[in-house]
């Protein structure tokens, strides 16, 4: 199958684009390459595909003409992100999104995965929630999200299948691994500093899922019957692996050795809690056979930041902080305030 993968040069997309490739696809990417210096690890361990360097927003029918799939990763990546400039999260994570659907079904390709985040539950409540379960997003990446899944699944039709893979909060490593995930950033600062940090009271309920498995979930929706995945939702993750936060917390502490728990001053409650139940995606979708649990993801991470000496202010700072990262570029001139690379860096 001839397959796009938008965002291939991500968190996600860098562990999804070689799954694709040993399954025999066809595949190509497209990624503006916002991350292009903050890889983590060595260079050489990516698998290098055929791609275009181009924002979202700017795709054109010439480009995705002949696909048989597309599978949408590109955007705006996390809540701190999409509250930098909450009008262009809307732009790029929702309005790109459905244009780039309106083009694909124009051109006739049949399948459109996108990658939607159990976010759009927000704040939920303690009950177990459901693909059925209704959205209550509190940040501008959560509203994004739910947007696109309601203006796509209108398109659907006889010749066009969209398919919206709601992911638990994603850890484990990656060649773009990104540290403002719960499980990735709490392990960090257990080996740098000894302490499992928390910056909220540690009481809401978040749904974990590894990356492995969370790709592992866009390959079986693009291998299953296509009578399964029209138009449908699917939480991404095991209902097994739902915890709260404190929970996750004493986790990585008992994985990192000479580590324990502390809470930041003035740590907070956080609106975003919920407790999902994925288990739509293994009853549906027979090839979902998630791996990972948050304890082994930890394991893998601490190993991880071991191998490379990880310091404080890399996970802290611009090398592997998404909003810094950004706002480095921005301060260098290299990006513009609508997040498009310049041509030339103004002297």
């Amino acid at each position: 199958m001839r397959v796009l993968v938008t965002g291939h040069n991500g968190y996600v997309g860098t562990v999804l684009v070689p799954m694709l490739v040993k399954a025999g696809h066809d595949v190509v990417g497209l990624d503006t390459d916002l991350y292009q210096a903050a890889t983590f690890g060595d260079e050489n361990d990516t698998v290098t595909v055929p791609a275009i360097q181009k924002d979202v927003r700017d795709v054109t029918h010439a480009d995705i003409d002949g696909f048989n799939a597309i599978l949408h990763l590109a955007g705006l990546s996390n809540d701190p992100l999409g509250d930098l400039n909450p009008e262009l999260t809307y732009e790029i994570n929702h309005q790109a999104s459905v244009r780039l659907a309106q083009i694909a079904k124009e051109l006739g390709v049949e399948r459109y995965i996108f990658s939607s985040s159990c976010s759009n539950y927000g704040a939920g409540v303690d009950d177990w929630l459901t693909e059925e379960s209704a959205f209550n997003p509190v940040t501008p990446y959560g509203k994004s999200k739910v947007m696109v899944e309601q203006d796509v699944a209108k398109m659907a039709d006889d010749n066009f299948s969209p398919t919206f893979l709601r992911s638990a909060t994603a850890y484990g490593v990656s060649p773009r691994l990104r540290f403002d995930l719960v499980i990735n950033n709490l392990t960090a600062w257990a080996y740098t500093t000894g302490l499992v940090y928390l910056k909220s009271d540690g009481t809401p309920w978040r749904p974990v899922v590894h990356i492995e498995d969370m790709a592992l979930a866009f390959v079986a929706a693009l291998h299953a019957p296509r009578e399964l995945i029209h138009n449908e939702a699917f939480n991404v993750g095991r209902p097994e692996e739902n915890y709260r936060i404190r929970e996750l917390a004493e986790i990585v502490a008992e994985v990192v050795p000479n580590s324990r728990v502390e809470f930041a001053e003035g740590a907070s409650p956080d609106k975003r809690n919920y407790r999902v139940d994925s288990s739509k995606i293994a009853r549906t979708l027979p090839e979902y056979k998630p791996q990972w649990t948050a304890r082994r993801g930890a394991q893998q991470l601490y190993e991880a930041y071991q191998q490379i000496g990880l310091q404080v202010e890399e996970f802290e700072g611009p090398r592997y902080r998404r909003i810094d990262h950004i706002k480095m570029l921005m301060a260098e001139g290299r990006l513009d305030d609508r997040l498009r690379w310049r041509a030339t860096v103004p002297a």
